[in-house]
């Protein structure tokens, strides 16, 4: 039986940010119920350890995030949370001390990303308080990201917006060195005891509509991962944002069925053969991180 390292179940489909690097889902907007959340563990129980409560949606606009994180406990798993963090006075009662709660991802270039941010010193502050309480009182892991670097990372604006939030974690963890001189897109840099600062490269998320590629290459979609969107559609991987490549619906067929059925399968042989047999898969910019 296939293990997957990451599974994706998003519980909604709604975000408090209108990011420009992520474009709005165009699915219905919804909360995942309590019952649905708890019948989709029991369906993915077999295949992995580690659920991630997000593809699109901010996850702590759910309102029993808690009882979620209760329950995901019962049935033995490990969440991980990648959130804007901008909610995160509101909700840090709900998160604390919950032992489900293994890692905690704060995409920090959502402020800049946000038109309508502000108050960024109070943004930083609230996350890096909330992050000092909560693993002092627990084994919580946390990724502190700033996803927002071009390849031509040179203009003053660039620089400078991510100084201040640098500027204010430095301030913060008592730093003695300035965080960019330790850093390299794509890889950590370790600024507490289980405190992670992360910077790279701002991705896009693949779409139809984007020019396709010759198709070669290589995916660990359904291999290490999968996901299933709060309307149910199971998706090969945390890209499929909008659930294009559809191999089924747990609202109506068993996972189990699902990932053994002939589109998933020939999405896994084609991978195998380092082809992209789906037209998303050739329109995806992330794939070529694998080589050919």
């Amino acid at each position: 039986m296939k293990k997957f390292k990451k599974f994706y179940l998003e519980i909604t489909s709604i975000c408090n940010l209108a990011c420009s690097f992520c474009p709005p889902t165009e699915r219905q907007k919804q909360f995942l119920s309590v019952e649905d959340f708890s019948k989709r563990l029991d369906e993915i129980k077999p295949y992995t350890d580690f659920i991630y409560l997000h593809v699109k949606g901010e996850p702590l606009l759910h309102p029993k995030i808690d009882q979620l994180l209760d329950i995901s406990h019962q049935k033995g798993f490990k969440v991980n949370i990648t959130t804007n963090g901008t909610l995160i006075n509101k909700n840090k009662h709900k998160l604390l001390n919950k032992p489900a709660l293994r890692q905690m991802n704060f995409s920090l270039h959502s402020f800049d990303g946000h038109a309508g941010s502000v108050d960024k010193e109070g943004y930083v502050g609230s996350v890096l308080s909330f992050i000092k309480e909560a693993t002092s009182e627990s084994d919580l892991i946390v990724s502190l990201r700033l996803w927002n670097l071009t390849e031509d990372n040179q203009t003053n604006v660039e620089r400078q917006r991510n100084r201040e939030v640098l500027a204010l974690i430095e301030k913060e963890f008592d730093l003695d060195f300035k965080i960019e001189e330790k850093v390299t897109p794509g890889s950590g840099v370790k600024i507490a005891e289980r405190i992670y600062i992360n910077q790279d490269y701002e991705f896009q998320w693949p779409a139809l509509h984007e020019e396709e590629d010759d198709g070669r290459g290589f995916c660990h979609g359904l291999r290490n991962q999968a996901g299933i969107l709060a309307n149910g559609t199971v998706i090969p991987c945390c890209l499929d944002g909008e659930g294009i490549i559809d191999l089924g619906n747990i609202n109506t067929d068993s996972f189990s069925n699902i990932i053994e059925g002939e589109r998933a399968n020939n999405l896994v042989d084609g991978f195998s053969r380092r082809e992209a047999v789906e037209e998303l898969c050739r329109k995806c910019g992330y794939r070529k991180r694998f080589g050919k």
